[in-house]
């Protein structure tokens, strides 16, 4: 029998909650969460099956005070697992909670961590939008050579994949910020 697994799971942006209750359901089933490697790449190891509970914090700001960031969820009761994409993962025993136990405990919090995360994953790719794909795509336009022409439709292609991503974060977004309004 098996005493790894990797597992192929995508999670948007702002599915955070999704990715913590499917590591604590692996972690129920026996699969432990050891890290993710790659966007949606998952790997487990078998472990005794246990109610286990997993948080996910976006805070790149804290890789500057790493030691005193872990250390005072460390002091909480928390496992520190990994970072990845601005997120750090971290696990603790469901019988070791203290009620409905959670790394943010206001609302305040959750919106700042939400602007964060926008913030983090919208700014590069809308600068990258912004100075590469729309200049190129006037530039290439107006000058007519056969391989102009080829770069026109590339960039077009950029265009219109760059826009997809932006109306579905920013939709994901609108439909977050929708229910915290609740």
């Amino acid at each position: 029998m098996q005493d790894t697994k990797t597992e192929f799971k995508y999670f948007p942006v702002f599915e955070w909650e999704k990715e913590q209750d499917y590591l604590r359901q692996q972690h129920k089933n026996g699969w432990k969460f050891v890290r993710v490697s790659f966007i949606g790449v998952y790997h487990f190891e078998r472990c005794r099956p246990e109610d286990t509970v997993y948080q996910l914090d976006y805070n790149p700001d804290g890789l500057e005070h790493k030691e005193e960031y872990i250390q005072m969820f460390h002091d909480c009761g928390w496992e520190y697992l990994q970072d990845f994409w601005g997120y750090s993962y971290f696990r603790k025993p469901a019988s070791e909670m203290n009620g409905d136990e959670e790394i943010f405990c206001d609302e305040a919090s959750r919106t700042e961590m939400i602007k964060q995360v926008l913030k983090g994953h919208m700014l590069p790719p809308l600068i990258l939008f912004t100075l590469i794909i729309l200049p190129n795509i006037y530039i290439q336009s107006h000058n007519n050579r056969p391989v102009n022409d080829i770069l026109t439709i590339v960039f077009l292609a950029l265009f219109i994949i760059y826009l997809v991503i932006f109306l579905f974060i920013g939709y994901q977004f609108w439909k977050y910020w929708k229910l915290l309004r609740k």
